[in-house]
């Protein structure tokens, strides 16, 4: 069983009097920065010359300064930038300003685990990971409440790595909804799986090829946005909040017969071997060699499929039918 962390096993006084370093001021970024200035630790903001986050974290009454500046100043730095910046930025503005004593956190291992960042001797290496997006981190702490996250430590320099972890965790809300115990590996490897197999590259592709099915089949694309894509919300939040056996009580029976008849001729095994082929691509790295090159060459794949799917018929029929529901803008 997992080792489950919560507030009383954290002790907030571990960084009191210490610097926290957050560098970027994105989704997550703005999250921890608020969070843990609101718990009572002294943040320091660190971003790129120019950024357009510079005036909404100043308009938040945090410090500003630039990544160098601010690892330098951080007694522990939170590297929360893209994954594709993280290993140029950290060689030419953290590595120089760290010292021994000093901890080097993450919240993706991504750059660690495919070694793109390599810390110096002396240095604690710990990620904190949020299991949701950044406004609903800030959201849920402001409401009293915590979304639970993923600790690990990669390198016990100081012999307090997990200790400090678990006081920027609790900082951010994290042990209020229970922070789980993991490696960096488990954590970068299971989450990209999870995103290119299930979240996004899975459950993407299942809808459209759903609408693509029945508008082929000469039924309206209106109808077939609604039934293969909008309501999927629908039943996600249903297995959200109860999992299968929740959504599966919910529905009419008719869907029920439905969804155990036809899931497994849908996800065959031949789908199976594809998602057992992804995970070891990721896990070899050849994900990662790709990705970084991509970026490397200015993302031209990336730039090419996001514009052929911003013009796609699913895409122009729900800008469409968005517009219809005023409770969605809401």
């Amino acid at each position: 069983m997992a080792t489950i962390y919560y507030d009383d096993d954290a002790n907030l006084q571990v960084l009191q009097g210490k610097t926290i370093a957050i560098l970027g001021f994105g989704s997550q970024g703005h999250a921890h920065a608020l969070n843990a200035h609101a718990s009572g630790l002294d943040v320091v903001v660190g971003l790129r010359e120019g950024s357009s986050s510079r005036a909404d974290a100043e308009a938040a009454g945090l410090k500003v300064t630039s990544i160098a500046d601010a690892a330098k100043a951080g007694d522990l730095v939170m590297v929360l930038l893209p994954d594709e910046i993280q290993g140029e930025v950290y060689a030419t503005d953290v590595a120089p300003n760290l010292e021994p004593g000093n901890a080097l956190a993450f919240a993706h291992g991504f750059n660690r685990v495919f070694h793109q960042v390599t810390p110096p001797e002396g240095v604690d290496v710990v990620m904190i990971a949020p299991k949701g997006p950044g406004h609903l981190v800030r959201r849920v702490f402001v409401e009293g409440g915590g979304v639970p996250c993923l600790v690990a430590v990669d390198v016990d320099a100081t012999g307090e790595a997990m200790p400090r972890a678990l006081a920027y965790a609790k900082a951010i809300g994290g042990t209020r909804g229970g922070a789980l115990e993991t490696t960096f590996r488990e954590e970068t490897e299971t989450d990209l799986f999870g995103e290119q197999a299930v979240l996004c590259g899975g459950v993407s592709e299942l809808m459209q090829a759903g609408f693509d099915t029945l508008v082929e089949a000469g039924y309206q694309p209106e109808i077939a946005y609604f039934e293969c894509v909008h309501e999927m919300k629908l039943i996600v939040d249903l297995i959200y909040e109860g999992g299968f056996e929740t959504m599966r009580h919910s529905i009419s029976n008719t869907a029920e017969y439905g969804d155990y008849r036809t899931g497994k001729r849908i996800i065959t095994e031949e789908t199976r071997a594809e998602m057992r082929d992804v995970l070891e691509e990721i896990r070899n790295g050849t994900f990662a060699q790709e990705f970084l090159l991509e970026n490397r060459v200015g993302q031209p794949r990336l730039k090419t499929e996001r514009a052929a799917s911003d013009r796609s018929l699913v895409a122009t029929v729900g800008k469409r039918l968005r517009k219809m529901m005023s409770f969605i803008a809401s």
